[in-house]
């Protein structure tokens, strides 16, 4: 399991939630899971990407809380869930599905929102039956569903076999990130910010980036270098909306524009200018706002209870 490193004040500290519970999947890997907000109102499942945490969703767990039920769980090896032999974008889709069956109703369906590997997660799920029972729409943050690392600009040089070799290697690096130094800031801001990200912002990104032990780190690389999820673009039947910086080096615009064009229901493409990787924390307002106008569109107001 990860280190707790995150920020303890600001607008990036995590909430207290209102219940936590352990969540087993499919293959008996248990995960850790957070209820925030009361009873009796649209949910909202938050899925975060490589590296991070349920911390990393502090922001829009705060905006949200109070007229929904948020449920955020740490992907498998990541915050409270403990690291598992097994490592795929299948059990990705059968943890989604597990936490989905915990802390839904029958019948009730929620608005996902998923970042970077959280939205692959969901499309991973996309083609599952029990996955599509819960779903009312869904938000793609910074994303891609395959080629992910040919397409990386995180090195400035030409694209080719060159770029991707190396990047595979950096990305997929066993060695450890150590403290949140000084370096470390300007090396993580570089590679997952853009470039007018606020320090306050960096330091919550490099804490929760940092806090993931680096076999987790070098494990699920692995898989996202081999990622082919371009079938399960074409499942994700709900409603869905997309959001990218145009400065995200690690799944630039061009992933963004491929899923908008393959989604059977896309909803709207925003492309925000000069911003990297990390949207929901560099523009928490903007992505709290789309899962909101998700909610109001597409969720019902009232989970909806058996037999009814």
């Amino acid at each position: 399991m990860s280190r707790l490193m995150h920020v303890a004040s600001g607008p990036y500290a995590p909430p207290v939630p209102a219940r936590e519970l352990t969540v087993t999947s499919a293959d008996g890997a248990p995960l850790h899971v957070e209820v925030h907000g009361p009873d009796g109102v649209p949910a909202v499942v938050l899925v975060h990407g490589w590296t991070c945490s349920t911390a990393f969703w502090a922001a829009q767990i705060r905006a949200l809380a109070a007229d929904h039920r948020v449920i955020a769980y740490d992907q498998r090896g990541h915050g409270r869930s403990p690291a598992s032999r097994l490592c795929s974008t299948q059990v990705l889709a059968d943890d989604l599905e597990a936490v989905l069956a915990a802390t839904l109703a029958p019948g009730e369906r929620a608005v996902i929102a998923g970042h970077s590997m959280g939205g692959m997660t969901v499309m991973a799920a996309a083609g599952r039956e029990r996955f599509r029972a819960h779903v009312a729409a869904v938000l793609l943050c910074s994303t891609g569903s395959s080629r992910l690392v040919a397409e990386s600009t995180v090195l400035p040089m030409r694209a080719g076999r060159l770029r991707t070799w190396l990047t595979g290697h950096i990305l997929g690096s066993r060695a450890p990130l150590g403290p949140v130094t000084a370096p470390a800031r300007r090396i993580l801001k570089y590679a997952t910010m853009g470039a007018g990200s606020a320090p306050h912002m960096v330091e919550a990104c490099a804490r929760i980036v940092h806090a993931c032990p680096r076999t987790v780190r070098h494990t699920w690389s692995r898989v996202l270098d081999l990622l082919d999820l371009d079938h399960g673009v074409g499942q994700l039947q709900v409603p869905t909306a997309v959001v990218v910086g145009t400065g995200d080096r690690l799944t630039p615009p061009v992933h963004a524009r491929a899923l908008v064009a393959a989604l059977p229901r896309c909803v709207g493409l925003t492309e925000l200018p000069g911003l990297g990787h990390m949207t929901p924390v560099e523009a928490p307002e903007l992505i709290t706002g789309r899962i909101r106008e998700l909610v109001t569109t597409y969720a019902p107001e009232e989970p909806v209870k058996e037999g009814a």
